[in-house]
């Protein structure tokens, strides 16, 4: 039986997507047959505005559906602290944690060799222009622990030398409930320079 274009065309499509394979590309294909017309054109609509309402935030780079961004514009939030991380998922993630509250700075991107990212592909004029207003005390590293991001890191701590700015990085910590001869060499040494006074 020959393939149907249609359906062949959106498993490609979906095959684009992190993390989804061929084989689960055809299953969501064919899932999509199944909904009603209404739903199907709520999910293209939801698709189609997706770059047309989402914009990055001129001030920290966080993605946005307002002028600026819920967090830049919550005055309730530490505005002497900022903390550096690669990708507006990484916000989201210590948003959850409800850990920190202060403000962020969003790359949007890591130096990468590898890639042939540099620092031209990093959000990086609006960060020095916030730093140069004279509010922010503290500067939090919280790049990927990985190489591009520890290459971002390290390029970012020299830059911010010439700032009277307190750096720091964010610890790297063992798992809660895993087992010390389970975890990687680089993650130990990086808890041990890490470790502070009980």
């Amino acid at each position: 039986m020959e393939n149907l274009k249609s359906l062949e065309a959106l498993q490609e499509q979906l095959s684009k997507l992190p993390g989804v394979g061929k084989k689960s590309a055809e299953r969501m294909a064919y899932a999509l047959l199944d909904f009603p017309d209404d739903e199907l054109k709520d999910i293209a609509k939801a698709i189609s505005s997706l770059k047309e309402k989402i914009h990055f935030c001129p001030i920290c780079g966080m993605i946005s559906d307002i002028d600026g961004c819920y967090i830049c514009d919550d005055s309730t939030r530490d505005q002497s602290t900022l903390m550096i991380v690669s990708f507006p998922k990484d916000v989201m993630s210590l948003e959850k944690s409800g850990a920190y509250n202060g403000l962020y700075h969003v790359l949007n991107g890591e130096i990468s060799l590898s890639k042939g990212l540099d620092i031209s592909n990093l959000n990086l004029e609006s960060l020095f222009k916030r730093l140069d207003e004279g509010n922010i005390k503290e500067i939090i590293l919280a790049t990927n622990p990985t190489i591009d991001g520890e290459t971002t890191s390290g390029y970012l701590n020299k830059v911010l030398e010439k700032y009277e700015i307190k750096v720091t990085r964010l610890a790297y910590g063992l798992q809660m409930g895993g087992n010390l001869d389970y975890v990687d060499p680089l993650t130990l040494s990086k808890a041990l320079e890490g470790r502070h006074k009980i």
